[in-house]
Order: C-alpha cells, then sequence, then structure tokens
C-alpha cells in the first residue's frame, strides 16, 4: 500500500474538516473504519483511492460503503488533494443512457465504471442529441431528440425539454425543473462561481435523420439552488448544433447551423454559421448578445469541427482548440482566427467518428480501434475481434503527444459521431 502523506498541522481548514467529520455524518466513522487507526487517518487514506475504484471499494464491508458514498469523503479530497490529484474523468454517453448504461473512465488509472441507467419514460424512446454537464458532484443530462408514442405521426423526431441529475455521492439519479422549451443539439455551459447553467439554441433534429428538424434561438438559464429555469434574451439568429462555453464572465455560442438549402431542389444540406455571438455576465447583470464575425475564410473548412477548452487553474483566460480532421488548432481571439496548434500522431480510420476532450490540462483525441484478442480457453483458439479505445494525448504547454489504449466495458465499439461525453473532477 502506498503511504499517503501525513496530514497537515492543525489549522482553521484541518479544525473545520475534523469537525465536518465528526458531526455531519458521525454514523459513518469508527474506530474500525480501518482497525488500528484514528478515525481522522483512516478517512485520510480512504480519500486518495481514486475515485473510479470507489465502487468496488463500497462492496468490502457496510462502514466503507457508507463513507465513500458520503459528502464528507469530496470534502477530504478537495481539502487536502492538489487540484492535478483529483479524479478527473470521462463520462460516455454511448447510447440512450435510459437502456444503456453511461460509464466514467479514469484515463490516469485506465479505470472504467459504469453508473446506473437514467430514470426510464415507458412513451419515449431513441434518445439523443441531448447535453451532459457537470458541476460540483453532479451530472446533468439536458434536453435531447426522441420518439414520442402519443405522438403522431410515430416516425417524427420530438425534442426533449426534460432534465435530470446524477449525484456521485449517492449514486443515484433524480428528475430536476425541465427547460421551459424543448430542445436537442444546443449550446450549453455551467457559469464559474455561481450555481447556474445557460443553454442557447438548438432544435429537433434526430441522429436518424441527416437534415432536418427546428431551429431556434430561445436562451435560458438554470438555477441549481432554486430548481428553476429563466428565460434570457434570445441569440441574434436562430443556430442549433452550436458549441458554447465560458471564457471569464463571458458566454462563448460557436458554429452550428441555421438556414438550409436544397439541392437540385430535393435534398436539404445545412447552412453552418462561422460566426460566434457573446454573452457577458457582470456582477449578477446580464448583458446584450455582442456578434463576433467569421472566424475563417470562405472555402477554408465547411463547419467548426470538435472544441475542447482547457481551463486555466490560475484564473486566466481558458485556451480555445478544435479538432479539423487530423489536425488541432488554437483560436485566437485577438485576431478572431484560428492557428494552427499540431497535427495527431496518428491517423484514425474514420476521421468523422472522433472524440475529442480536455481533461486536466491535455487535449484528449479519441478514436475505436480493431485489436485481435486471442482466447486460449476457447476451444477453436480462434481470433476474436474486440474493440479498443485508442487515446492520443496531447500537451500545450509542453507540445508533447502520449498515447493509451484501453479495452472498454462494452462490446460495440463506441461511435463517437452519436455518443455524448463531458468531464467532471473529483
Amino acid at each position: 500500500m502506498v503511504t499517503p502523506p501525513s496530514p497537515p498541522p492543525p489549522s482553521s481548514s484541518s479544525s473545520s474538516s475534523s469537525s465536518l467529520l465528526l458531526s455531519i455524518e458521525p454514523e459513518n466513522l469508527t474506530l474500525t473504519l480501518i482497525p488500528g487507526l484514528p478515525d481522522d487517518l483512516s478517512a485520510l487514506i480512504l480519500s486518495f483511492i481514486p475515485f473510479s475504484h470507489h465502487a468496488r471499494l463500497r462492496s468490502t464491508c457496510k462502514l466503507w460503503k457508507q463513507f465513500l458514498s458520503s459528502k464528507t469523503l469530496l470534502s477530504f479530497r478537495r481539502n487536502y488533494l492538489h487540484f492535478f490529484n483529483l479524479s478527473h474523468l470521462i463520462c460516455i454517453f454511448p447510447e440512450d443512457p435510459t437502456i444503456s448504461s453511461p460509464y466514467v473512465f479514469d484515463p490516469r488509472n485506465l479505470a472504467w465504471c459504469h453508473l446506473p441507467p437514467m430514470p426510464c419514460n415507458p412513451h419515449v424512446y431513441g434518445l439523443c442529441n441531448f447535453t451532459s454537464i457537470s458541476h460540483e458532484s453532479h451530472l446533468y443530462v439536458l434536453g435531447g431528440s426522441l420518439f414520442d408514442t402519443r405522438s403522431f405521426p410515430l416516425d417524427r423526431p420530438s425534442p426533449s425539454s426534460s432534465a435530470f441529475r446524477f449525484d456521485f455521492v449517492t449514486q443515484n439519479w433524480e428528475s430536476v425543473s425541465p427547460m421551459l422549451l424543448p430542445r436537442g443539439s444546443f449550446a450549453c455551459a455551467a457559469i464559474p462561481n455561481s450555481d447556474r447553467i445557460i443553454v442557447a439554441g438548438g432544435g429537433s433534429r434526430h441522429t436518424m435523420f441527416g437534415a432536418a428538424g427546428s431551429r431556434m434561438s430561445s436562451v435560458e438559464m438554470y438555477d441549481i439552488g432554486r430548481n428553476e429555469w429563466v428565460a434570457l434574451d434570445g441569440l441574434p439568429r436562430f443556430r442549433a448544433g452550436c458549441v458554447g462555453f465560458m471564457v471569464g464572465n463571458e458566454f462563448w455560442v460557436m458554429g452550428g447551423y441555421g438556414e438550409s438549402r436544397t439541392v437540385l431542389g430535393v435534398f436539404p444540406v445545412d447552412e453552418y454559421y462561422r460566426d460566434a455571438v457573446v454573452m457577458k455576465f457582470n456582477k449578477g447583470e446580464i448583458g446584450k448578445w455582442r456578434e463576433v464575425g467569421d472566424m475563417w475564410d470562405e472555402g477554408e473548412r465547411r463547419r467548426l469541427g470538435r472544441i475542447a477548452v482547457i481551463e486555466d487553474i490560475n484564473g486566466g483566460s481558458p485556451s480555445v482548440f478544435m479538432l479539423d480532421k487530423t489536425d488541432i488548432f488554437r483560436y485566437d481571439m485577438d485576431c478572431n482566427r484560428w492557428k494552427k496548434e499540431t497535427s495527431i500522431p496518428k491517423k484514425l480510420s474514420d476521421e468523422s467518428s472522433v472524440g475529442f476532450v480536455a481533461l486536466n490540462g491535455e487535449l484528449h483525441v479519441m478514436g475505436s480501434v480493431t485489436v485481435s484478442d486471442s482466447s486460449e480457453n476457447r476451444k477453436s483458439r480462434q481470433n476474436k475481434r474486440s474493440a479498443s479505445l485508442f487515446l492520443q494525448i496531447y500537451h500545450p504547454q509542453k507540445m508533447i503527444w502520449r498515447t493509451l489504449i484501453t479495452k472498454p466495458p462494452f462490446q460495440q465499439p463506441l461511435d463517437f459521431k452519436t455518443a455524448v461525453m463531458c468531464t467532471i473532477r473529483l
């Protein structure tokens, strides 16, 4: 066992943590949590275990299950673990989360754990194009597009206004107040230093249909403490399929599509935006939308690529990156242009099905690869083809690449064209 560092000397913060441990949930800890060790030291040791292993450890004994399912655990981790030593996890929704379990992946420890499926509504199915976002120890699933057996015609998808929240402490889902307007394929971000989530734009398009569905410009904000949504000033124009992120106290909405045109008067084709719009939040006041011009020239690229944002832990402006096929670009806000940063070392077989997220100061480019898995236990001794997840990880400050490969717990290859992902720090 790796010996954890000694607890810091008594101080106001450590005293408050000890008080929290003993006063809020005293039933979670006794002298037998780890036999022969004081309660605080036992809790500290368990707090250093990566979060991705907690699900297996909960079955050790009742006391461990109680402690590993308590808010005290998260308090200890935030008080005693450095930012980079926290568990930086990728939440992956391979399919409709009401019928297929979401998964959490820990790249540092190459560990997977599944989450329970989201509450199911027997009247709807085929949920896709929803948005997942994390806030503290919670994971939110908002909106999306689905089919409803109570609607007509049955083969026409409808947008959803439902909102669900998963608590990593209690390991339970709960339904929260639905959005004011149903939407899928929308921009979304958590506003820093506040318990608020903002959503913008969206529509009703379903992944089964390449080009169809409605578009919208409405914007609303969710107050987590009050469990209510409020409407804000709408976008300057209809925008769906867009991406949203925060830059300081500004909410940026980039890319997406609006109106569509037809080819030969039959085939609908989306008109993709090359610009962005920005809303500023200043001391509780919400500003008006500011339009940013085109970020690239016509003919340079057809649409915005996948976006990942690396936060500055020192409080500076985040770095915004875009994956366009095999190249990674960095956004220069001063000149409103994308500048090439690097290219991925190994080209993936399917460039359209690639995951791209920012985690712990690094960019993760993910794709499914097929490897041969020889099973000696099988009488046939034939090679079994299985899909693995190949990660190419880039560190922008060090400008170096590294690679990882892992075997996901699900059999089918991840289709990143439809899979939904977000990150969380616990």
